[in-house]
Formats: C-alpha cells, structure tokens, sequence
C-alpha cells in the first residue's frame, strides 16, 4: 500500500504544488520508496527531496511502498486518464488476461485505468461505478480525466481516505488526517466504503458491501460436487439440526479462508503476523504454513500477559518463529506518543489495541518485511464479542443484524487504527477475514452456527471447529477471547501508571495546528 493526495484551488491561479509536497512529506511513511507528483498536465517521479514540479490549480500526489517486484512510480498516465491509487488487486492478473491493451508498467494498479476506459463514455463517475465490481481488492484510487477527479473506496473501508476543504481549496483528500492538517484543513470527514468524492463531493456508488442476510429467500450453498441446499423459505434456520450441510457449509468456509489467506500472500517472499495467541490469528498462521509460505509471528506485550504466554506456546507446538517484545512501564510510555501520533486521535481504548500492532509492524520492519496479516474482523463476522450472546438472546436470528452494523461500521474504528499504526513503521496490513466473498457468505450462516447456544461461552463456534480440523492446538481452539489491550497487559498500565501522569490529549492537540 502507499499514501495518496489530491488538491483543486478554487482559484484557476493559484498553484497547489507547494501544498501537495508538504502533504507527500508529512505521511512518506506509507511509501519511503519514491514518490510522484501531477500538475498542470505533467507528471513527474522521484525523491521527494529533490523533485521538481510544475505550477498550477489541480494535483495528484502519492508515495510508493514498494513490495513486490519493480513497481511503478505513480501518479500512472493512461488513455487520458491520470491515476494514483493506495491498493492491493487480487485479481488484476485474471483482469489483464482479458485486456488486449498494452501495459505500461507492472503495477496491479494499471488495470482500474483500462477497466474504466472500457466503460467511459464521456461520464468519469458513471464509468467508476460501472467498473469497480470487476475489482478483488483493498483500495482507495483517485482518478481524473483532465475534467472530474473521482476519488474511490472499497466496499468495506480497508484502506482509509479523508477529505476537507477550506477558503482556498474546492477539496483535499489524502490518506491520513495528518497530511490535511499540515496545510491547515481543519474540518476532515471520513469517506465512507463504497463512496466516491465527486470533485470534492460524497456520493454512494452502489449496493456491493450489501450484507443483508434476508436478502435472499432462498438459502443456497453448494459443494465442490455441486450438490445443492435449499431452505424452507420460511426458515432461516433451516441448517439448524442437519450435520451434513453443516459440514458442506464448513467444507465451503475453509476453502474461502485458504483462497484468503493465498491470494493475500502470493508472490511476498517473507509475511508478518500480529500474532496474539488467539484462535484467529493462529487460522492464519496455520493456513499461511500450509501454503508454504515463509512467515514470522510477532508478539509485543508484558512479560507474564496471557497473550505473551499463549503466543510462545503455540509458536513452538506449530514449529514457527516468533519475535516478541516484553514491555514495561518505560516502554509503554515511550510508544504512548508515537501510537496516538498514528492514530491521529486522544481514544484509549484505541490506544491500548494499536500499541500492540504498532510493536509488532515496528519489529516486522526491522526485519525487512512489508506485508502483515491480522485477524481483524473475526470476532465481527463471526460473533466473538461477549455482547453478541445477550443480543441472541434477545433477539435471535435478528442478532446478524447487529454483526451487519458491526462490520460496516469497522472502517471508522478498528481498520483506521490497525491501518495507521503498521503504515507508520512502512508495513501492510492485510486482513484475510474481511475478503468480500468471504464476509458476504458468513453474513449468511444462521446464529446458531456462529452461538452454539444462548449460553455459549465461546463463540465463533463453526470458526473454532474450523481450526481444530486444520490442526490448530486444542488449548488455542478453545481458548476464550479477550482483547489485545487486556490481553497484552497494556491496558492497566496505560491507565494506572501513563496516561494518569501525563496530559497526552494537548500533546495530540499540537499535531493539528
């Protein structure tokens, strides 16, 4: 992944290049690799140090985080069009197959300017919608063809976008907050998933991060034999007491973790894992293994933290590697600035959960490695938190609606944070339970596969069966969730001994003027 920019002047005079290199500076952290810059009709590539660029009242901006191949320096020039794009696409080897254009770079990226140009007839934003559910991917793209900029987010907010305006500029946009407050944008807005800006303006695109499972009338699921399921309509329960589309069901599911998990992880020589010890991260570290992949597990936390114990357990029953970092009180106030300077906001709870991610990314990077992989979004599809068993309670099978809520609203907590604190050591974050396909059919069990019962202890139930199928230990199978904060030891810490002696919010308040 990389950082992108973009400013318009209101002023056709005006120059934005000064503005758009100060922005590029402020977040090199998501592309120390090279940067470049579009203005005026003109692109240029190089070092931010030392590039120079044209004058003029529209530019697009973006740093590379290079990690496989020879990428190609962006902003990328196509038929007209002019893209820099913050994405992974999974399936832009199978989109090129079935482009006979020429490609100009190597760049998984170049295939949204020929899927766009494919579908453009005079409208930017109609050819957008048109194209981006050709896309498997995590992305935000800003593209412009010399008359609208559309700026572009995936179905579920994996990759974050912020937008502002003031007295001089029509809109800003950029990748983390921090890049808008450096040129004095004070009022910054989210873009939501499955959103566009319009030169400047929010729109919905389309219904692709539907999730509604009443959708359908019909419950379906086929195996690999074709043999197909069907439900009273009446009964979306209709599973409930059948062993055997239970298991065609969890035959299907694994087969989708392990499509996530490969393609997530193709052609990346060395991964990283945030490796708590829990049941989710341990499903990828075992499929990542048994796809032969080369991975390191990473563990930051106290010494005798639950986490800490049960990662080194598990690490050497799996026979894999794994740094840790054991902290104390020293240690956590150190890392107390650079968190809240990732996460661009003073929010405990998110303090505590990215402290532990920030240390892992922070020793992935020592080592070399860009990409890491997370369980983030585990205990949203699957119904891991503790509240989900009263809302079962209470309400049934209308619980999923509660998890939908959860799922789309993870890009405003949870995502913003995981994403800025590994994009602050220069490291992706990848996060294999939130593949579209993969989210869209869990949303689709019944409650009772996800609950075992109203009072089930556990949770996640078919997902812990999954792992004990593809040989994750028994202990970590069974072991009950608890949340990085308290897990790693941080939490208390943080509250007792850091954050009570020191007024970290005005230090944060600092950073936006």
């Amino acid at each position: 992944m990389c950082a992108i920019t973009g400013i318009k002047a209101f002023n056709p005079n005006q120059d934005v290049g000064c503005d758009l290199i100060k922005m590029l500076k402020t977040i090199k952290h998501r592309g120390p690799d090279g940067c470049g810059i579009f203005i005026d009709g003109k692109t240029v590539h190089g070092h931010l140090e030392n590039i120079k660029i044209s004058q003029g009242p529209f530019g697009l901006g973006h740093n590379l985080l290079s990690i496989v191949g020879t990428e190609a320096l962006q902003p990328i020039e196509k038929h007209g069009f002019i893209l820099v794009a913050n994405a992974e696409i999974y399936n832009f080897k199978q989109l090129k197959n079935n482009i006979t254009d020429n490609f100009k770079t190597d760049s998984d990226c170049e295939v949204i300017i020929n899927i766009i140009q494919e579908n453009y007839n005079g409208s930017l934003i109609d050819a957008v919608k048109k194209s981006i559910n050709k896309l498997d991917g995590d992305y935000t793209f800003a593209i412009s063809d010399g008359k609208d900029c559309v700026v572009v987010r995936d179905p579920l907010g994996i990759k974050p976008l912020y937008y502002g305006k003031n007295k001089l500029y029509e809109f800003v946009f950029a990748s983390e907050c921090k890049a808008l407050w450096k040129i004095g944008i004070k009022e910054i807005y989210t873009l939501p998933p499955d959103h566009a800006l319009l030169n400047g303006i929010p729109i919905k695109i389309n219904d692709r991060n539907n999730l509604d499972w009443k959708k359908n009338n019909i419950f379906t699921y086929k195996n690999f034999n074709n043999h197909i399921i069907k439900s009273n309509n009446e009964d979306p329960n209709f599973i409930k007491h059948n062993n055997k589309n239970k298991l065609l069901i969890k035959n299907h599911l694994q087969k989708l973790l392990f499509n996530s998990v490969k393609k997530r992880i193709e052609g990346i020589s060395n991964v990283g894992i945030i490796f708590s010890g829990g049941v989710d991260s341990t499903i990828i570290a075992k499929i990542s293994q048994d796809l032969g992949a080369n991975i390191t597990l990473y563990t930051a936390g106290l010494e005798n933290s639950s986490d800490m114990q049960f990662a080194k357990k598990t690490a050497d029953f799996m026979g894999l590697p794994l740094k840790t970092k054991i902290l104390d009180v020293e240690d956590i106030k150190y890392y107390t600035d650079l968190v809240l300077n990732a996460i661009e906001e003073y929010n405990i709870m998110k303090l505590g959960v990215g402290m532990p991610a920030y240390i892992a990314s922070e020793m992935a990077h020592n080592d070399n490695i860009r990409v890491m992989m997370s369980g983030q979004g585990a205990d949203e599809i699957f119904a891991g938190y503790h509240r989900y068993t009263q809302y079962y309670n209470d309400k049934g099978e209308k619980t999923q609606e509660d998890l939908k809520k959860d799922i789309l609203n993870l890009y405003h907590v949870n995502l913003q944070r995981d994403d800025a604190v590994t994009m602050a050591n220069s490291v992706e974050l990848r996060v294999p339970y939130l593949d579209l396909e993969l989210v869209k059919m869990v949303m689709k069990i019944p409650m009772n596969y996800k609950l075992d019962s109203k009072l089930d202890g556990l949770r996640k139930c078919i997902l812990r069966e999954i792992a004990a199928d593809i040989g994750v230990p028994y202990e970590i199978v069974r072991r009950p969730k608890k949340a990085a904060q308290y897990g790693s030891g941080i939490h208390n810490i943080l509250i007792k001994k850091v954050l009570k002696y020191e007024n970290y919010k005005n230090k944060l308040e600092l950073l936006k003027k």
